[in-house]
C-alpha cells in the first residue's frame, strides 16, 4: 500500500520481525539497527535511492532489494557481470548481500559499483536491517489472518465516521494488489475484497498503533493517514 512502484515478481525474502531465507530468526541472524543503517546508507545515496517515489539513479533502486536476482530488475542497465551473476542464480540474500557490502568485486567480480564496501560487520548489518525495511515477503501475510474478526476496538468515533473515497482508495490499492488479489481469492494470502469497512478500518489502525503484531502490515499502515485507511476501505469493500 506504500508507493514503492513495486511488482508482484520483485517480492523480498524477509522484513522486520519475519523468518529469513535460512528460517533463521531476525536476532540469530545478526542483522543491526535500521536506524543506524539510515545513516550509514547516506554513503550510497550518490548512487542508490530507496523509499517512496525510489528511482534508478547510477545504480538501480533498492525497494524490495531482499529475494530479488542480481542483475533482475527491469528498466536498468546493468554491467554484463552483475547480468551474469543473476543468470548464474545469485540472489540478494542475508548471506549475499552481507558479502557484496564488504567487497562488492569479491562478489561481482567486475561490478560497475565503484564502492570500497563497508569493513565492519555491524554496518553490514544495520544497512540491511534498513533495506528490509523496503522489503516484503507475502508469505508472511498469512500471519495477520483472520484480520477481519473482531471489532472490539477503542477508536476514535470520528475516525470511523471518516467517509472514504473510493476512487482515491482505488488509487491507493495498487500496492495492496501486488500482494492481495483484487477478484477475493486467497491463494496463500488472505483476501481483502468486500471486508466491511468498520473491519478494515479497525484493523489498519490496530496495525498503525501496534496492537496486531504483523511487521509488514504495521509498515504498511504506519504510512497512511486516516483518510487514506478510509479511502481504501471504501474501495475494498465495494469491489466485484
Amino acid at each position: 500500500m506504500v508507493s514503492l512502484g513495486i511488482r508482484r515478481d520483485l517480492f523480498a525474502m524477509v522484513l522486520l520481525g519475519s523468518a529469513l531465507v535460512s528460517g533463521a530468526p531476525l536476532e540469530a541472524q545478526g542483522l543491526g539497527d535500521p536506524d543506524r543503517g539510515a545513516e550509514v546508507f547516506k554513503q550510497c545515496t550518490a548512487c542508490h535511492q530507496i523509499g517512496d517515489g525510489a528511482v534508478n539513479r547510477i545504480g538501480p533502486h533498492l525497494n524490495m532489494v531482499f529475494g530479488r536476482q542480481a542483475g533482475g530488475l527491469e528498466n536498468f542497465r546493468y554491467s554484463e557481470s552483475m547480468t551474469r551473476a543473476g543468470v548464474d542464480g545469485i540472489m540478494w540474500t542475508v548471506e549475499t548481500l552481507d558479502i557484496y557490502l564488504e567487497n562488492p568485486k569479491s562478489l561481482v567480480s567486475k561490478t560497475r559499483m565503484n564502492f570500497r564496501g563497508l569493513d565492519r560487520a555491524q554496518d553490514r548489518a544495520d544497512v540491511m536491517a534498513y533495506l528490509r525495511e523496503f522489503s516484503q515477503d507475502p508469505s508472511d501475510i498469512p500471519e495477520a489472518m483472520p484480520t477481519a474478526t473482531g471489532t472490539d476496538h477503542d477508536l476514535d468515533p470520528a475516525i470511523l465516521a471518516i467517509q472514504g473515497d473510493p476512487e482515491y482508495g482505488e488509487y491507493l490499492a495498487s500496492e495492496c494488489k501486488t500482494c492481495h488479489q483484487a477478484n477475493g481469492a486467497a491463494d496463500g494470502i488472505p483476501a481483502i475484497t468486500q471486508w466491511p469497512v468498520e473491519d478494515f478500518v479497525v484493523a489498519m489502525h490496530a496495525y498503525k498503533r501496534k496492537l496486531r503484531p504483523h511487521p509488514i502490515m504495521q509498515m504498511m499502515a504506519r504510512r497512511l493517514s486516516d483518510e487514506e485507511i478510509a479511502a481504501l476501505a471504501a474501495y475494498f469493500e465495494d469491489l466485484e
